[in-house]
């Protein structure tokens, strides 16, 4: 099992996730084989996901594989509230403002691609 080596704060706020599929949620490029696998940790995660939270799936993927997509992501219970296919292969990049109080408003993770979501831990500070 992968060691835990990503671990983020967050506020005890509603958040917005902003996730990417390949090689973070799902295996990389398994659509085009037609292999969609789940990546380990993945369900879980999603599951710890507060219902107040928004969550917006990113991919490359273009429309052409948005349908076997979606299914496949409902058949795993993956939730989520919108998706948004044939985006750049490049950096995605977030841009926010701080609170006055000092609290950042975006975080970046990067995995290895593949490992799933296990080496992620997010601790939910009541403070913030």
């Amino acid at each position: 099992m992968p060691k835990a080596n990503n671990l983020i704060t967050i506020s005890k706020l509603d958040h917005t996730w902003l996730i990417d599929l390949d090689g973070t949620i799902l295996k990389h490029n398994g659509h085009l084989n037609g292999q969609d696998e789940l990546l380990p940790g993945v369900k879980d995660f999603f599951e710890n996901i507060p219902t107040e939270d928004y969550i917006i799936l990113l991919t490359a993927r273009s429309e052409e594989y948005k349908n076997i997509t979606i299914q496949f992501l409902n058949k795993m219970g993956i939730r989520y509230d919108k998706a948004i296919f044939n985006l750049p292969k490049g950096e995605r990049i977030l841009i926010n403002d701080r609170k006055p109080a000092g609290l950042k408003t975006a975080i970046a993770v990067n995995l290895e691609r593949n490992l799933g979501i296990l080496t992620l831990k997010i601790d939910v500070d009541k403070n913030l």
